[in-house]
């Protein structure tokens, strides 16, 4: 029993040792850390299998070359994204990567119970300790119907306006900290740290690190008024990140957590030898998202269709804008092009999401980001 007890012991000295696992190191001469955000897109003519090897590719991809973290983001309802349940996809990825931090960009918190959470990502934990990012969302992740469904509720503001408590009942589910006499205080989130308190119990007291995520002010403020580190969504609100980091860093309060702000980005960033080919890849992400703004979501279309497509005036001023804030061409295009946001934006760290039809050239653009910043 004492070797158990050591072993425990030297499993917290370790996750001690490699930081508060928010903070990373920049790699190469990348002026910040880089992780990778990964939607596990199904292309047309893929099978949701061939996007889960993908994302193990990518994964491992990640890993060997020096990114941070590798986060995946639920989303319900949408024929070619294969991420509606980020606790199975972890699991899966923790079995065939090492050292590289896996989390959620994010669990969308209104369509669960806390407790739920707090028990899958205390069994993720318990699968790969200390490297487990908990990162949470307040907005649906589809359309309102499929909200309803998920939440069994018609009243959907209420998830959203109840954000607040629902985060301290998953906080104090993760800390097994109820107060005596509340309603819960008997229940504990298992795996977890309670099994450190019970007789004999030698359960690391390690929790995956809360993140909040957002697209507008609203989990900017609450993180910095918490202390907790932001990710914004940069790759699709573009128009909002100067002053959603503005408001997090002037609302931020020191906390157990972090004595100063952390904020990562999420980046629309695609990268190809030559730029005619990342612009080729790009589109099949313009058309996807085209589809998707007019309520016709599918699979990843492929180069060749989203070529032949006959975009209208109004879909092609959308396209025009929203490639404005997508980083593809050349790897040295895109190293400038990531460069110059995380000066223009002050970012503490990049989380790269490459949008294309194809495994291949997603896992290609990673190696040629890591290539132009020798990682």
């Amino acid at each position: 029993m004492s070797g158990e007890r050591d072993k425990a012991r030297g499993s917290d000295e370790a996750i001690r040792e490699s930081g508060d696992g928010i903070r990373g190191a920049a790699p190469g001469t990348a002026p910040v850390p880089l992780s990778v955000l990964d939607l596990v897109t199904v292309g047309a003519g893929r099978t949701a299998s061939d996007a889960v090897r993908t994302a193990v590719g990518i994964a491992r991809t990640a890993e060997r070359r020096g990114f941070h973290r590798y986060w995946v983001a639920e989303h319900h309802s949408m024929p070619g994204v294969a991420s509606s349940s980020p606790a199975v996809l972890l699991a899966h990825l923790a079995a065939h990567t090492e050292r590289i931090r896996l989390g959620s960009g994010g669990v969308m918190l209104p369509n669960h119970a806390p407790l739920v959470i707090a028990e899958q990502f205390g069994t993720l934990e318990a699968m790969a300790p200390g490297r487990i990012d908990l990162g949470l969302g307040r907005a649906p992740g589809t359309d309102g119907a499929t909200a309803a469904a998920l939440r069994r509720t018609e009243r959907l503001h209420e998830g959203a306006d109840d954000f607040p408590q629902q985060l301290a009942e998953l906080t104090r589910f993760l800390d097994d900290s109820f107060p005596d006499g509340h309603p819960y205080a008997r229940i504990h989130a298992v795996p977890g740290p309670v099994q450190a308190t019970s007789p004999g119990g030698v359960q690391s007291r390690h929790r995956p690190p809360l993140w909040l995520l957002g697209s507008s002010g609203f989990s900017a403020r609450l993180a910095g008024s918490l202390g907790l580190p932001f990710a914004f969504a940069h790759h699709f609100s573009a128009a909002n990140t100067l002053p959603a980091l503005d408001l997090y860093r002037a609302s931020f309060r020191p906390s157990e957590v972090l004595s100063e702000p952390y904020a990562l980005i999420g980046v629309a960033a695609l990268a190809a030898e030559e730029e005619r080919e990342a612009r080729r890849q790009v589109m099949t992400g313009a058309l996807s998202m085209v589809r998707l703004r007019t309520g016709r979501p599918g699979l990843v279309p492929s180069p060749e269709e989203a070529e032949a497509y006959g975009f209208s005036a109004m879909e092609r001023d959308f396209v025009d804008t929203w490639l404005g804030n997508v980083i593809h061409g050349t790897p040295d295009a895109v190293r400038q092009g990531l460069d110059d946001l995380a000066k223009r934006t002050g970012a503490d760290e990049l989380m790269i999401t490459a949008n294309a039809h194809g495994g291949p050239a997603r896992l290609r653009s990673y190696e040629l980001i890591a290539d132009a910043y020798g990682m």
